[in-house]
């Protein structure tokens, strides 16, 4: 399954992206974080201290995962042919989490033993001649043609705002996560997701972060009413562990909120065919805009992802 946090920045998504993910990894499930926000800091809030991971940021190796994942497809001609909404087809190389290639042996790191890929920070190179969204290319290729199983597990720490919807990237997930502190300015994002994700069918569902009592989580409710799905309480130990102190355990409230979001994610039943149209809709939307009748041949109209295209 595939779960992005989302959320206005400050509201915790990160903070909540590494709860769930340690959540996962300590009950033994396959799972694997990436860190696709413009600020990195997904890395420090699963754990890791001291110098710089050595995760090869999948932004710089573009071309490299192009080269790996267009395999033998007859439609993709080239590196430079392929681009991020490029959908697999037959002859693609598509990947199991966690596989045993290329893709996976050079980017994956462990924090703590949690396996983490990065997308790269934003350079002082890109200022003023990048968009940032062109380095969340990889993690979209990734996951466009990454078969995961049941029961398996990528959680995605998205880009803050709605920033997202900048590229078809919002639509790779079962289930979107908005993290929304008990503010006005804390729910404007959620209004802004809610309504573009209606329109594709999206599932998401509202996390309160940060609720001090009855007041916040009334507000919560008024706000965005049957979307909101569980919440956490201010949490002392979070606060000691982003001070690199780690006491004690997280408070029983919060790690059964944690349980609830698992409950959601597992209760919701992959759709290969939505996902997969989706994935194409998007890359004909670029086609057009850019009048690339070439980008649109890269569709295989008899190609649809899932298990049985393992084999």
């Amino acid at each position: 399954m595939r779960i992005a946090f989302v959320g206005k920045g400050g509201s915790g998504k990160t903070t909540l992206s590494a709860l769930f993910t340690r959540h996962l990894a300590g009950s033994g499930a396959p799972v694997l974080a990436i860190d696709g926000d413009i600020n990195q800091h997904l890395a420090e809030a699963l754990g890791h201290d001291g110098d710089d991971l050595g995760a090869p940021p999948l932004g710089a190796h573009l071309n490299d995962i192009k080269d790996q994942l267009r395999g033998t497809n007859p439609r993709i001609a080239s590196r430079e042919a392929m681009i991020k909404t490029t959908p697999p087809g037959r002859g693609s190389r598509l990947l199991r989490l966690l596989g045993d290639d290329e893709l996976h042996t050079r980017h994956v790191r462990h924090v703590d033993g949690v396996p983490l890929m990065v997308t790269g920070e934003f350079e002082e190179s890109d200022l003023g001649v990048a968009c940032y969204h062109s380095k969340l290319g990889g993690v979209e290729l990734y996951l466009n043609h990454l078969v995961d199983g049941p029961g398996e597990y990528v959680v995605v720490d998205m880009t803050a705002g709605a920033d997202a919807f900048a590229s078809g990237l919002f639509t790779r997930f079962d289930i979107t996560f908005l993290v929304a502190e008990p503010t006005r300015k804390g729910v404007s994002v959620y209004r802004q997701y809610r309504d573009h994700a209606r329109e594709f069918g999206i599932r998401i569902a509202v996390i309160g972060n940060k609720v001090t009592g009855e007041d916040d989580l009334l507000f919560l409710k008024e706000q965005v009413g049957d979307d909101l799905l569980t919440h956490l309480v201010h949490s002392p130990w979070v606060r000691a562990a982003e001070q690199g102190r780690t006491e004690g355990e997280l408070e029983p409230h919060n790690r059964h909120a944690l349980n609830i979001l698992r409950e959601a994610v597992d209760a919701r039943p992959r759709d290969w065919t939505t996902l997969h149209r989706h994935a194409v809709e998007f890359h004909l939307r670029n086609a057009q805009a850019w009048a690339g009748e070439e980008l649109a041949s890269q569709v295989d109209p008899d190609f649809v992802p899932g298990p049985a295209s393992l084999t």
